[in-house]
Order: C-alpha cells, then sequence, then structure tokens
C-alpha cells in the first residue's frame, strides 16, 4: 500500500498530477480544491494518498491531510458513491466541510457536489454521521501534507532526493489544520463534559461554521450555548 508520496510535480492535468520520485512517476489523482492548492510543476510535493485497486484498474488519489484521506475512505464506503463522487464531493466541501455537512445533517450541501443527487447525499450523511466525531477528532496534529517550493540550493535536487523534500518544502494548509486542531479539542472538551460524540460535534460543526477562524476556547463556549438547554 502506497501511503504517503513526496517528490516533484512533472506535471499537472485537470484532475491527477504526475509526482516523480526518485526517477518514477507516480500518476495521482485529486480533487479540484486540492489541485488549486498545490504547487506548480517543477516544485516539491507532498501528499497522503490512498491506492484503488480493481481487477482491470489502479488509481492512487492524494490528499493533503489525513482527514482528507480518511473522509474519502468512508464516502467509499456508502452504496452508489465511488471514487469519482467521493472526489467531487471533498472538492467542493473540502475536508473541514465535509465533517460540518455530515455532523449537522446537511445533505443538501453534500448534493451541492459535481454528480451527486439528493438520494445519494442523503444516503452519505445518514450512514457517515455516527462516524463525523471521529474523523473530526483525528484534528490536524501531523495532519497535513506539505505542498510548495524548494527554497535555497536545495531546488530540484532536494526534490529528486525524496525525504530531502519534506524539509524544503513551505507548508500553505495552516491555517485550515490550525481550525482542525481547534475542533479536535473542542470536541474532545464537550465530550470530557459528558455530551454525546453525535451531539457535541453537531455544536462544534455549528460553531466552526459561524466562525471559521475560532480557537479551541471560542469554539467550546460557542458550542456550550447551542447545547444549554432551551427556554
Amino acid at each position: 500500500m502506497i501511503g504517503r508520496i513526496a517528490g516533484r510535480i512533472d506535471y499537472r492535468a485537470d484532475d491527477h498530477l504526475l509526482i516523480d520520485v526518485r526517477g518514477v512517476g507516480y500518476l495521482v489523482y485529486v480533487s479540484e480544491r486540492t489541485m488549486a492548492a498545490l504547487p506548480r510543476a517543477g516544485e516539491a510535493v507532498a501528499l497522503y494518498t490512498d491506492l484503488l485497486v480493481r481487477d482491470d484498474l489502479l488509481q492512487l488519489f492524494g490528499f493533503t491531510s489525513l482527514v482528507e484521506k480518511e473522509w474519502h475512505r468512508l464516502l467509499m464506503s456508502v452504496q452508489g458513491v465511488g471514487a469519482k463522487a467521493s472526489m467531487a464531493i471533498l472538492g467542493t466541501l473540502g475536508a473541514d466541510g465535509v465533517s460540518r455537512a455530515i455532523a449537522l445533517g446537511d445533505w443538501n450541501a453534500v448534493k451541492a457536489a459535481r454528480g451527486i443527487g439528493p438520494k445519494t447525499a442523503q444516503r452519505v450523511v445518514n450512514e457517515l454521521k455516527d462516524k463525523a466525531p471521529a474523523v473530526m477528532a483525528m484534528g490536524g496534529v501531523g495532519n497535513t501534507g506539505s505542498t510548495g517550493s524548494a527554497e535555497g540550493g536545495q531546488g530540484a535536487q532536494g526534490a529528486q532526493d525524496g525525504d530531502d523534500v519534506i524539509e524544503a518544502s513551505v507548508p500553505t494548509a495552516a491555517p485550515a489544520a490550525a481550525n482542525a486542531d481547534a475542533q479536535s479539542e473542542a470536541l474532545s472538551a464537550l465530550q470530557n463534559l459528558g455530551y454525546a460524540p453525535g451531539e457535541a460535534a453537531s455544536a462544534v460543526a455549528t460553531a466552526a461554521g459561524a466562525s471559521p477562524d475560532a480557537d479551541t476556547p471560542v469554539l467550546i463556549r460557542a458550542a456550550l450555548k447551542l447545547l444549554a438547554p432551551k427556554g
């Protein structure tokens, strides 16, 4: 199983790129959102990957975070959702957006992805809602793949040297990772206070959607207000 790739981008297409790793080229399919965040051809990149194996097909899919990769795996477990549909959902919503939509039961947000009908969107939400707290709890610690340019004298040589790519890369997803950390910590805090995983995840997702840049204490306070008895 190929779980992670670090190398130099040889070329980019609409939905895939070729990554050169020590002279071996790997064709990696990515979502539109991930492609937009990747550097130009000739620059260094590191992606988490998932290998799809069929009788007549081998396809490698790339992700900037472990949360995105986990959602891809879970989305594909839903009947009627293949790799193309999963990438469409992730490309439209992003990993955090998928977490919020599923935690909140917002199948309309899932339906916004290209090629996803209402029945499939409802099935995704219904089958995966119980999984949302665990995925959100993965947070952003050690969770972001590196994308960016090689610096200084390492340049293309650093990309050829495999592991050196990581040292030479400039991460571009730090804000998303920070928010994922905050959501994970807030979710853990609420569960420690005795709230059920599902209701805690829903409250954190709502709070994060209202304040995308909120830190952990702010998210906890906002979620507690949402969970407070009404009336």
